[in-house]
């Protein structure tokens, strides 16, 4: 008997013979949960459409099927089709939707936190929150000291002028720190976007401040460079009368998403195209009263984005890290181990801030080193990096911020191969060397399941062993890749040092790899060793 068999993140429709001994009484809950079928069973010539998973499900239940006997699969046509999966609003059926592969690829972004707060820059991007819903007593104190009584928050944002913002200029600085992709706030907490939102009359940057579209501006610099562009967007806003509106109504009115978040969010989409919806702010309210699974439904299925975007896992209460395209969990999540899902740490070069300060200090500031292991280590354990700078009200980004950024890039020019595109391996932290993180490069990509370790009918290309510090006497023990190495196979390089292949042996279960001479290496921080098949 036939059934065609949909496939959609590979895209192919596959005609299957399976060798069966009498009609097929499958139940889509019983073998793959995710797929459909026109009817509850399947008969001769039923088609079925599934998603990769459900297909890799079924091939693996196969032989569990009591009404099959020795089923047998051949691959008669392959046929390239447009996807016609529908997601329902529920988060069951939203959480069966494969991420899109330039993601998972991507490794790392840069976040930009721009507002209006970074007009006082002082304190930190909740600075109008901490000034009056919850008042902070050096915010207050340092109002009173500098602007005159009756001054309010809207007086800043004439000064938010943005007068040397050139996006020409920050995209290639992106560029060069290797980003492959960008997110930009088009909304804070404070309510200010952007972009010229139809609802947010004289709060926004081309009314005043800036007078310019900075979402679309950056937008059209930042896809001239090859990268891809996103925005961050705050669902909630401290003193917006209409959600306080329905927060005083506990949540059972939805005016304030109906007339304002919504249609700000579908304009962003329709006008912008992002490859992001970074969302934020969700913590007052249920993912039922921000409508997440209808907005989520409505970018998988109708939106001009539907195949490429992602979003992370904030849409209300009790719903980080449980769903979303990849998990934000909390700022600066970065958990040291593999993670089952997609996610992504968000951190700051500043330490005490997302938006720009002007009273940071050198020691509150990452260091190279300290910004690589957040880098190394999250992409080591299958999470994204995603490197947050505060730009000036002027719209210039402090020489510190491209600094380390800039030596970012240096880094992942030489070594960019251990990340972009790489996978978890079997260890992420090596068990003898806390310093060393491990990832791997597949001759296949594993766009089911990004985030899995090899499986045994993967061919593994490379292994990668990051050293975030240099051994002492250039004498590296490693005890991971020792059952490796153990067939003698292998060879070992630095990556930046080809050709210039290491010494190493097994003594006592541990892996011990002469390293060469730290004058004559290329990289100046977080060396990578290159293991791959003689």
């Amino acid at each position: 008997m036939r059934k065609g068999i949909y496939c959609q993140s590979l895209k192919l429709r596959m005609d299957c013979a399976l060798q069966a001994s009498k009609r097929c009484a499958w139940q889509p809950r019983v073998v793959a949960p995710g797929w459909r079928a026109r009817r509850g069973a399947l008969e001769h010539g039923t088609r079925v459409y599934l998603t990769v998973v459900g297909f890799i499900r079924i091939l693996q239940s196969l032989s569990k099927v009591n009404k099959l006997t020795k089923p047998s699969l051949c691959l008669e046509e392959i046929e390239i089709i447009r996807s016609n999966k529908t997601f329902r609003p529920e988060w069951s059926d939203l959480d069966t939707r494969e991420l899109p592969e330039w993601y998972d690829k991507a490794k790392i972004g840069i976040f930009l936190h721009w507002g209006v707060f970074s007009v006082p820059s002082f304190g930190s991007e909740w600075f109008w929150s901490n000034w009056k819903a919850s008042p902070n007593n050096s915010i207050v104190t340092f109002m009173v000291k500098n602007y005159p009584p009756g001054f309010t928050y809207q007086e800043f944002a004439p000064k938010f002028k943005a007068e040397f913002f050139e996006p020409d200029n920050w995209a290639e600085l992106f560029a060069k720190a290797g980003a492959k992709y960008v997110v930009l706030t088009s909304k804070h907490h404070e309510g200010f976007t952007t972009f010229p939102s139809k609802r947010s009359f004289s709060w926004n940057s081309v009314d005043v401040g800036p007078k310019r579209d900075v979402v679309g501006e950056l937008a059209i610099a930042v896809r001239n460079r090859d990268l891809k562009f996103g925005v961050y967007h705050s669902l909630y806003e401290w003193f917006n009368p209409i959600y306080l509106e329905d927060k005083k109504n506990n949540f059972k009115t939805q005016t304030y998403v109906d007339t304002k978040l919504w249609p700000d969010i579908k304009q962003l989409i329709e006008d912008y195209k992002p490859s992001v919806l970074w969302s934020d702010g969700d913590w007052e309210a249920h993912d039922v009263y921000w409508k997440a699974t209808d907005l989520l439904a409505w970018l998988y299925n109708d939106s001009p984005v539907k195949d490429e975007i992602v979003v992370n896992d904030r849409w209300g209460i009790n719903i980080p890290g449980h769903h979303g395209d990849f998990y934000n969990y909390a700022d600066r999540f970065n958990p040291g181990k593999l993670l089952k899902h997609k996610w992504e740490n968000a951190f700051t070069v500043d330490k005490k801030s997302w938006g720009y300060r002007r009273t940071m200090k050198l020691n509150e500031i990452l260091t190279t080193d300290q910004l690589l292991y957040q880098v190394v280590s999250t992409v080591s354990c299958g999470g994204n990096a995603l490197i947050n700078v505060g730009p000036t009200p002027e719209g210039t980004i402090s020489n510190i911020f491209q600094e380390r950024l800039l030596t970012l890039g240096s880094w992942l020019s030489i070594n960019g191969e251990a990340i972009y595109g790489s996978s978890p391996w079997h260890s992420q932290n090596d068990t003898l060397n806390e310093d060393v993180w491990y990832t791997c490069v597949k001759e296949q990509y594993n766009s089911v399941h990004p985030t899995a370790t090899p499986l045994k009918t993967d061919k593994i290309k490379a292994i990668y062993a990051i050293m975030l510090k240099w051994p002492a006497l250039s004498i590296l023990k490693v005890k991971d890749v020792t059952s490796l190495l153990h067939s003698g196979t292998y060879k070992v390089e630095m990556l930046g040092n080809k050709g210039d292949y290491l010494d190493w042996h097994i003594i006592n279960g541990e892996t011990v790899i002469a390293l060469p001479d730290k004058a004559n290496v290329v990289s100046d921080h977080a060396w990578t060793l290159k293991f791959t098949l003689k």
